[in-house]
């Protein structure tokens, strides 16, 4: 399987460093998000612990912070050096 996984991205533009380098910005945007999720999840529980509006908070949060994932993560174009 790691053959494959190699073979596959080494195939891509830009080589396999490229996109190892896209990868680890992904996942380093992922975890940033994951904090300000927990972070402001964490406030609201907080400031409304039985109310609605942490509920429809939380999932309006997560659905933003989704689509601020797929705009951030988009491919960077590759340098022509």
């Amino acid at each position: 399987m790691f053959f494959v996984v190699v073979s596959v991205l080494s195939i891509r533009p830009g080589g396999l460093r490229y996109q190892l380098r896209q990868a680890v910005r992904r996942f380093k945007l992922a975890m940033t998000l994951a904090g300000i999720y927990l972070v402001v999840s964490t406030v609201l529980r907080l400031a409304f612990p039985n109310s609605a509006i942490a509920e429809v908070g939380m999932v309006g949060l997560g659905a933003a912070l989704c689509i601020a994932f797929l705009v951030m993560s988009g491919d960077r174009p590759i340098d022509q050096r």
